[in-house]
């Protein structure tokens, strides 16, 4: 039987983990989307920019800063929980990236205007299969919820190695 490693190691394992994914993608980067990993649940935080705004009038976050928002939630999510088992074990390799889904559709419902203020996501994965997923996502600002925006995407998945 194998010792169980400290919990700062596989802290640490889990968070450089989540911090390669993230930086892989430019777009993630351009925006400023951040997660807070809390074990294995993703939240995302869109910090709030002027250059984000789509309607100054209102002010209003742009509708196409929304729907990326939320799809990057949608695909790290799934990225994160399809390489969970993988990376709690050891048998990623820290220096490769997990190969990404592929969006198929993503529908975004536009519930609220949203705010000029920081703005969070979480996703949940309902299906995930060898080769499709569908995932559900909400976002919000100061409550919870009062959900500004959700959308329903359909993802491809990466083949796996494994077979």
């Amino acid at each position: 039987m194998r010792k169980p490693e400290p919990v700062q190691v596989i802290k640490t394992r889990r968070d450089a983990a989540l911090r390669r994914l993230v930086q892989s993608v430019p777009y993630i980067q351009y925006l400023g989307v951040q997660f807070d990993r809390r074990g294995d649940e993703l939240t995302a935080v869109l910090p709030y920019r002027e250059d984000l705004i789509g309607n100054p009038l209102l002010p209003a976050i742009h509708g196409g800063v929304t729907a990326a928002f939320l799809e990057i939630t949608s695909i790290i999510e799934l990225t994160w929980s399809s390489q969970w088992s993988d990376m709690e074990e050891g048998k990623l390799n820290g220096d490769t990236l997990p190969p990404m889904p592929k969006t198929i559709d993503f529908t975004v419902d536009y519930l609220r205007t949203g705010l000029p203020r920081d703005a969070y996501a979480r996703a949940r994965v309902n299906r995930s299969g060898r080769r499709y997923a569908s995932v559900h996502v909400e976002a919000w600002q100061d409550n919870h919820d009062r959900i500004f925006a959700q959308a329903t995407g359909h993802f491809l998945m990466p083949p796996r190695e494994d077979g």
